[in-house]
């Protein structure tokens, strides 16, 4: 298989006109059009279980490097054991992009979406900082904390299982 070749006249000279069968698109042209998307993947949106009306948006869009710094942020130095729930707030506060409550966002005065570092989030949970301590407040179960770092997680395709192609067909 061979990409179509357009011969380019000299300076000066006229191009050639194509026809409509030059102007097929090659395997290889799909390939660099699909190669040149960024690939993102749609904010989710999850239910506070504890909190009726209220939801909040996460962007899955989680690089290894992230993952790997939040990890680190969340062991604790002298036993190497990692702190699940703050690891969890983590994820959730890195991640956030809105809180909604029944389905409208919540913006402070000046129109700022309002976020778990948010001042209004740190006054309404009486809480001094966002992470981990407005957080857990906000969502007021651990276990819901988990919950939902693992649902982000899941989304962003940490949890995907990649099938394998059959190398015999092409």
């Amino acid at each position: 298989m061979s990409d179509e070749v357009i011969n380019i006249p000299a300076a000066g000279a006229k191009r050639p006109v194509l026809d409509e069968s030059s102007k097929k698109i090659t395997v290889l042209d799909q390939l660099r059009e699909v190669i040149s998307q960024e690939v993102t993947r749609p904010d989710i949106e999850i239910a506070v279980p504890e909190r009726p009306g209220v939801t909040v948006t996460f962007s899955p869009n989680i690089s290894n490097d992230q993952l790997k710094a939040w990890r680190r942020s969340s062991t604790n130095k002298r036993t190497d054991e990692m702190d699940s729930i703050k690891f969890s707030c983590y994820v959730i506060g890195q991640t956030v992009t809105g809180i909604y409550i029944h389905g409208k966002l919540a913006m402070d005065d000046d129109g700022n979406v309002i976020t778990f570092a948010s001042p209004e989030m740190l006054e309404m949970t009486g809480k001094d900082r966002p992470l981990p301590d407005a957080i857990q407040a906000f969502y007021g179960v651990d276990p819901h904390l988990e919950a939902v770092a693992l649902k982000v997680l899941d989304y962003a395709g940490y949890g995907d299982d990649v099938e394998m192609g059959d190398p015999t067909k092409g």
